[in-house]
Parts: C-alpha cells; structure tokens; sequence
C-alpha cells in the first residue's frame, strides 16, 4: 500500500480509539455507559442509526445489485420506511414511561422475568453469531481489496510462508478491525459509539461520493452516456409487481415484509433501541428514527447509481477489466466496487475509501458490542445480584463484558474462515427468523391485556419451530420471514393464553 494511504488508514484507527478514550471521563455509571445520561441530540441519534443500519457488505454489494440488476432494491427501503412509522407508533411511547436501559425491561414487565430473559438470550446468541459473520464478511472484502494492491500479497506469503496470502490477509482484517472496535467501544462507552457513528458515516459517504465523482470522469460521454445505457438495459426500473413468495425484491415483499423486518429490527432489538434511549425525549426519538429513513433512502439509492455507472463504464471502456472478475462465465458482482477502488483512484483516495469500508464495519460492531454488553448486565447481571453491588462495580462488568462479546464475535468470524460460505449463509439466516419471533411477542405485550407468560412461552416456541421448518423445508424468500414468525408468534400466543390460562388477568411474574 502507498505511504499515504496506509498513513490515512492508520490517522482514522487511531483517532477512533483516542476519540474512545476521551469520552472514557463522563462514564459514572451503567446509565452514563449504556445511554449516555440520555443526552444525545437528535440528529446523532439519526447519523448512527443510519451508520449502525449500514454494513461494509452494504457497501460493496448493493452496488453489485444495480451492476448485475436494477432499481428494484429500493421496494424494500420503501418497506422500511412503513416499518419505522409503526414503531414510533407502536413502541417508541413505551421507551419513555419509564428508566429503560434495555427493550427487554418492557417484557420483564409485562411477562415476568424469564420472558424477558429468553428474548434477551436470543438477542445475545444471534447478534454474536450474525455480526461474527458480518465482521468475517467484511475481512473478506478488506481482504480482496488488499489482495489487488501491488506487493501486499507477496508479503503476506513472505511474512507467514506456510500459508494462503488470502487467509493471512483476510485474518489479519478481522483481527484489526475487531480489536480496534473492542478499544474504543470498551472506554467510551454508548457516548463514544454514536457520535463516533456520525463520524464514520460522514467518512463512507465521503468516500463513496468521491469513487462516483471518479467514475463518472472515466466513463467516455459521462453523464449522457450512463443514462442511455442504462435506459437500454432497464437499469433504472424500480417496480416489480410479480407475487411470488419464492422472490425476494418485488413490491410486495419489499413494501409488506421490508416493512415487519424494519418493525423488528428498529422495534424490538436492543442494537437499535438503545439509540432512542440516549434520546432527550419521546419527539426527539421519533424525529431521529423517521428522518433516519429518508437519509437511508438517499444513501441506497446512492449505492445503487454507482453500480449503474460502474455496468456503463465495464459495458464500455473497462470492458477489458471484465475478466479479471468473471468466474464460470459469470461476474462476481460484489467484487465490481473493489475491483474499480483498488485499480483507478489515485493515492490519497483509496487510503481514503479504504478508511470508509473500516467505518462502515466498526460502526455496526461497535454498536453490536455495546447492546450485548447492555443486555447481560440489565437482563441477567443484575437481577442476579439483586442490584447489591455498587454502580463502579457494574461499570466495571459492563467494560469486561464488551470486551468478552468482542472476543466473541471476533472467534465467530475466524471460525468462519475455514467454513464453507454456504454455512455461513445458512446462520446469517437464524436473524431473519428470530426477529419474527420476538417481534410476535412485543405484539403479544402492547396488543393485548389478557396474554400471559405460558402464553407468550409457547408462541414463542411455535413461532420458532415454525420459521426452522419454513427455512429448511420451503423456498420462501427470507423477506417474509418476519411477517411469518410474527404472525405466528402473536396467534398461536393470543390462542394458547386462551386455553391454559382463561379467566385469568396476564401473569406479570
């Protein structure tokens, strides 16, 4: 890697952490650690929220998506946009009525405690496994782009002989990437992961806007030509009104289950609600969540041009390029991005990018680390020593534990290493069908008054067993998985509370 790139890469690490350490002074207690002393102004609620939503796999292969399609990915942000007006609707309120430090709390009081704690559970076990998976994904891509840049693989093969360059690099990208994030995210706390989240996502935005400013100057006809070969390939179609439950992309699976996954995701997961609660108030957490959905628009509609303009220039000029990608007669479509970055931005620049796909990554797992620190300690820590213990005490496990969650996902991504990508696709999946499951269960709290805790056990027991036998046994597409589990979850609840528990007011343990 040039100087200057490696110079701008190593600036953004260790300013990352610096910037950790200065907020380090205003944690006193779990609250100042995990909310922030609710503090945060509204518009850096929103910026992380987007950063948080936003992976490096986001980064590179959404542009894939236009280069090898169309458009159409955008049905499902419009989903996403009805899914955040249900939650500020539905659950936001609730956020405020009392000193929330996790979602879960709203279940312990509605349920009992072992409700709460099996949620809780299943918010810890899959967020390790799904953004282990996430962080061995973006190693992968750190790793191809290192791999093209002249020199790097032959030093990667000098420095460890007995291996692949590709598997040197690609570990090497987790291990920075997680431990940098761990530091950070370990001092400063939830203050540190959100208004490092604005930073980042300024710096990936940057980025992007300066690979399609480049594009574009390296496209013959600029503009005028993008939109005519786009036009001649429909790149720009945008509505795909097929039903088919087999598809994903369509209109009704992006509006309808775009819009239960949002619901889910932003309702009911810690990952994103601890960002409302760092909120000054109720309006300010609606404010950041619905504005978050206009800026998540723009930026996928952003991804998507820029793989628009990357199929124009490697149809035109950059058509030699091509080869370099095709595997079996087929375009590796999440290696165009790249591919393009490593081989036409100048020095300076890819440093630059290359600063952008790092803060894209750090902002999902640093969030990640924090929320899971939140839920063991507020969900299973504390009611295990009964609140005895001093707040320095519980400040202190709430840094060890970030720690420990990090190590985790960092084992969890180097495990993934010497798994096939088709396993690794298959536990990516486990998110898709838990989300449904405890988004049934928030219905099952807010919706109703006489379902009680054997209720809610056994919704979601069905409601899981239903969404394994959905993902093994059927082709439906994984946008729909959300609509199922929590449809299945709140009936099979509503109907089970009326059989074991009838005539009784729900059981609040």
């Amino acid at each position: 890697m040039p100087p200057i790139d490696f110079a701008i890469l190593a600036v953004y690490l260790i300013g990352t952490v610096l910037f950790g350490a200065w907020f380090s002074r205003s944690n006193r207690t779990v609250q100042d650690y995990f909310v922030s002393g609710r503090t945060i102004p509204w518009w850096v609620v929103m910026g992380s929220i987007v950063a948080t939503e936003t992976s490096t796999v986001t980064f590179i292969s959404v542009p894939g998506f236009a280069f090898g399609g169309d458009f159409t990915f955008l049905q499902l942000v419009m989903g996403y946009m009805i899914g955040r007006i249900a939650v500020t609707l539905l659950f936001v309120p609730a956020y405020f009525r009392g000193e929330l430090l996790t979602v879960y709390q709203l279940l312990g009081e509605r349920f009992g405690g072992p409700v709460k704690q099996l949620a809780s559970g299943l918010f810890l076990t899959t967020r390790s496994l799904s953004d282990g998976f996430r962080l061995f994904a973006t190693g992968l891509v750190l790793a191809a782009l290192l791999l093209e840049m002249p020199g790097v693989a032959a030093q990667a093969q000098t420095a460890f002989p007995d291996a692949e360059p590709a598997v040197v690099l690609l570990a090497a990208s987790v291990g920075i990437i997680g431990i940098v994030t761990i530091v950070y995210t370990l001092l400063g706390g939830m203050a540190a992961v959100v208004w490092t989240d604005v930073i980042q996502l300024v710096i990936y935005l940057a980025g992007a806007l300066v690979a399609t400013v480049i594009l574009l100057q390296q496209i013959p006809g600029g503009w005028a030509e993008v939109t005519a070969a786009a036009a001649a390939s429909d790149k720009f179609r945008l509505f795909d009104f097929t039903f088919d439950v087999t598809r994903g992309y369509t209109f009704w699976s992006g509006l309808i289950g775009g819009a239960f996954l949002t619901t889910a995701t932003h309702g009911t997961d810690q990952l994103m609600v601890q960002r409302y609660l760092c909120s000054r108030s109720e309006g300010d957490a609606r404010r950041a969540l619905l504005v978050s959905g206009v800026v998540i628009f723009a930026q996928f509609a952003l991804f998507l041009l820029i793989g628009t303009m990357l199929y124009t220039y490697y149809s035109g000029a950059g058509a030699a390029e091509l080869a370099a990608l095709t595997v079996d007669g087929r375009v590796q479509t999440d290696r165009v991005f790249p591919q393009f970055i490593v081989t036409h931005l100048p020095s300076g620049l890819t440093g630059l990018v290359l600063a952008a796909i790092f803060a894209a990554a750090m902002s999902t797992l640093s969030s990640s680390l924090n929320s899971s620190a939140a839920a063991s300690i507020t969900d299973f820590y504390i009611p295990y020593t009964q609140n005895r213990r001093d707040p320095a005490h519980y400040l202190r496990m709430s840094r060890a534990l970030t720690a420990v969650w990090g190590v985790v996902q960092i084992a969890v991504a180097l495990v993934a290493i010497q798994l096939s990508r088709r396993v690794v696709d298959e536990v990516l999946g486990i998110a898709s069908f838990t989300n449904g499951v405890i988004l049934g269960v928030f219905l099952l709290g807010t919706l109703t008054t006489r379902v009680g805790r054997r209720g809610a056990f056994v919704g979601m027991a069905c409601g899981a067993a239903v969404m394994l036998a959905v993902r093994l046994l059927t082709a439906v597409n994984w946008q729909w998985y959300v609509l199922i589990g929590s449809a299945t979850t709140f009936a099979v609840g509503t109907l089970a509370s009326r059989m074991l528990e009838s005539g009784e007011t729900a059981d609040r343990g």
